[in-house]
């Protein structure tokens, strides 16, 4: 295919781009995009995957024993119930991983609930000397040691309470902080490739939600089964002290309800699974109709929205009240087996009693220790569901934790003492393979967005990069900063590959201004030293002078200790352009990124952001991203990309004298402007004769 074509232009321009394809750098992270970022987890999809290879091979390899050989869909159902059984299990054991560093804590608590439980017995067991020997036989030398030991039972299970409880939530806290913010901090480092395919609303949901009901499971799960446990095994030692036939009589039904438990239990962990989707979709409906509420209300889409916010609630509703369902069933059996149990109970030792069997004293302790050991098995059934929950969402959590970023910085990346601003990109190739694309949509999946591309910019040089939407341009940019990293091929810095060097100093040597600004509900000064939050005072009002936005900084009520509200909205459009421009005057990085900085705003506005631009590429390598043409005739160079192709290079005039895309897409933005109105902006006198035009094999 024919290169580009191309207008002689300055000779360091030319000649940095003739590298030809670059060799893989030791420990660069080559990737055909960002789409297989996440492809697993290590411990949880993993171990899941290699569940679904068995499972299939044991099934195509045929029927052992004459059994009737799976269909297709039977054998990819029980693939998925293995997948995800070995996810469950896995998150399990993560989880559990989680309480190691706080053993100490553990113990004490578990000695606490241990001695809570064990109180609990000692007042059942109280009950049969209190009856038998003070109140039948009226021996009063046992009220007052009695009476005592009572109120030092109740005493000593309210302190282990206590205890227990207060160390429990402490750990539980401490983990679910720990989780929640290290959960925080991997979406951050994630590539811009994983959070095209994310929505915001469902990581939000993860870090809000799903954590929420971790720290459910950690605290009240392992607080229920250790006491629980304890007071269960103590009532039974009581039960069996008092009358170990009745005891066993008491006890029979109680296995009996274990399936239909275990049964409801993974009702319930599908339920739960559903109902973090659920409400990981609403946060996201939530998210954008927020957002977007100018939108919304100036399409006359409330009523719209409303309704679509309503049905993901009634889903949510539903969703719920069928776990409630399963609660319900849950409790309503342990109430029917041990309604089953207390009446067998009762009649055979109400009947032991009348004959002589037994004494009031010994039945009525007996019957104390039944009742009170009904309520820990109860919650001990609650548990299990609680469990089920809590794994659903710690599968979740650990999926969005083993999620590998597909950008990481090398090993011992270099740090050059000084960087002059050379960005060369050298036969670059790059496709999303299938995740959002930023330039439009026009690199689809199993298209390149980027077929190729071969270009240098000087230290200083301003390069504008124009073409139809879908072109590549803003593809091209985002490998510079690592925002990507190129299917094939490689851009440098000082002629070396940015995936050599230190991720955190590379994206420190290039300054991004865009069109949709992104400021934060803090103070003036903070949004413009953001990046250097070190910065003086006095280097942020100088950066907001060289951005010409003092004036009306100044003029806010709050100076620059004004808090400009959530994404600056306090400030007009070129306000909050102006304090980008600054805060990309204060970071002094040798690289600058222009994507499409001023096309939003009205002409004055632009103006003014245009004078402040101008300030702030004076001296610095500058990547120029214009659908309005009129805004880069000054530029030293323009490169026409078009389906990821560079296709014609040079300056203003002689592009325009090609007549080839670029006079096209010019002549078509200004094809009702008056004669001489196109060029909005003359290049102005001085403007050196580039030459004769020439195409991709020097011939004029």
């Amino acid at each position: 295919m024919p290169g580009p074509t191309k207008a002689a232009g300055p000779p360091s321009a030319a000649a940095g781009g003739a590298g030809g394809a670059a060799p893989e750098p030791p420990g660069a992270v080559l990737t055909s995009g960002p789409a297989r970022a996440d492809a697993g987890p290590a411990s949880g999809r993993a171990g899941a995957d290699g569940g679904m290879t068995n499972g299939r091979a044991g099934a195509d390899g045929g029927p052992a024993g004459g059994a009737p050989a799976e269909t297709g869909p039977e054998r990819e159902r029980r693939a998925e119930e293995e997948r995800k059984l070995a996810g469950f299990k896995s998150a399990r054991g993560r989880l559990l991983a989680l309480l190691k560093p706080h053993r100490l804590k553990l113990f004490l608590a578990v000695v606490s609930m241990s001695l809570a439980g064990a109180s609990t017995a000692g007042m059942a067991y109280l009950i049969e000397p209190l009856l038998n020997h003070v109140f039948f036989k009226g021996d009063s030398s046992l009220l007052w040691p009695l009476s005592l030991l009572t109120f030092g039972v109740f005493a000593a299970t309210g302190i282990f309470t206590f205890l227990q409880s207060y160390l429990m939530n402490k750990v539980g806290y401490t983990i679910v902080n720990d989780l929640r913010v290290r959960l925080f901090a991997h979406i951050q480092r994630q590539s811009l490739g994983y959070h095209d395919r994310h929505p915001s609303g469902e990581l939000v949901s993860r870090v809000v939600n799903d954590v929420a009901l971790i720290q459910s499971s950690v605290t009240q799960v392992v607080t229920g089964l250790v006491m629980d446990v304890c007071k269960v095994l103590g009532l039974v030692a009581v039960l069996f002290a008092r009358d170990w036939r009745l005891a066993l009589m008491g006890l029979a039904a109680m296995p009996l309800a274990v399936a239909p438990i275990v049964r409801f239990g993974r009702s319930l962990r599908k339920l739960a699974t559903n109902s973090q989707l659920i409400m990981g979709s609403l946060v996201v409906v939530l998210s954008e109709t927020i957002q977007g509420v100018r939108v919304v209300q100036s399409y006359n889409m409330t009523d719209f929205e409303i309704k679509r916010f309503a049905r993901e609630c009634r889903r949510n509703v539903d969703n719920l009240m069928r776990a409630v369902t399963v609660r319900g069933l849950s409790s309503a059996v342990m109430e029917i087996f041990g309604g089953l149990c207390l009446s067998a109970v009762i009649f055979y030792g109400g009947r032991s009693v009348i004959m002589g069997g037994s004494n009031p004293g010994t039945f009525f302790s007996f019957m104390t220790a039944i009742l009170l050991l009904y309520e820990p098995l109860k919650r001990l059934t609650r548990i299990h569901n609680e469990i089920q929950q809590g794994v659903s969402a710690a599968v979740r959590i650990f999926d969005t934790l083993d999620a590998v970023p597909s950008i990481v910085a090398p090993p011992g990346g270099l740090r050059p003492a000084a960087t002059s601003g050379l960005v060369e990109f050298r036969d670059v190739r790059f496709s999303y393979d299938g995740a959002g694309a930023p330039d439009g949509g026009g690199a689809g999946p199993g298209r390149e967005a980027l077929a190729g591309v071969t270009l240098a910019v000087s230290p200083g040089e301003m390069v504008a990069l124009v073409g139809q939407s879908g072109g590549g341009k803003t593809s091209l940019v985002n490998l510079v900063p690592r925002f990507y990293d190129p299917t094939s091929g490689g851009v440098y810095l000082d002629g070396r590959d940015v995936r050599t060097l230190d991720l955190a100093f590379l994206r420190g040597q290039v300054a991004l201004v865009s069109q949709d600004v992104t400021l934060f509900e803090a103070s003036v000064r903070h949004n413009i030293a953001y990046g250097n939050l070190s910065a003086s005072l006095e280097q942020v009002e100088a950066a907001a002078r060289a951005a010409l936005a003092d004036e009306f900084v100044r003029a806010l009520p709050g100076g620059y200790d004004e808090n400009i509200g959530e994404r600056g909205g306090r400030l007009s459009g070129g306000q909050r352009q102006r304090l980008a421009v600054a805060r990309a005057i204060l970071k002094n990085a040798p690289v600058l990124i222009l994507d499409e900085a001023t096309s939003a705003l009205d002409t004055e506005s632009e103006k003014h952001v245009q004078a402040a631009l101008e300030n702030l590429m004076r001296g610095r390598t500058t990547l120029v991203i214009a659908h309005r043409l009129s805004t880069v005739v000054r530029a030293d160079r323009i490169v026409v990309l078009k389906a990821g192709r560079v296709v014609e290079e040079g300056r203003h005039d002689d592009l325009m004298a090609l007549r080839g895309e670029y006079h096209r897409l010019y002549s078509l933005q200004f094809a009702d402007a008056p004669d001489g109105d196109g060029a909005l902006e003359d290049p102005g006198p001085g403007t050196e004769d580039p030459g004769p035009v020439r195409n991709s094999e020097g011939k004029a």
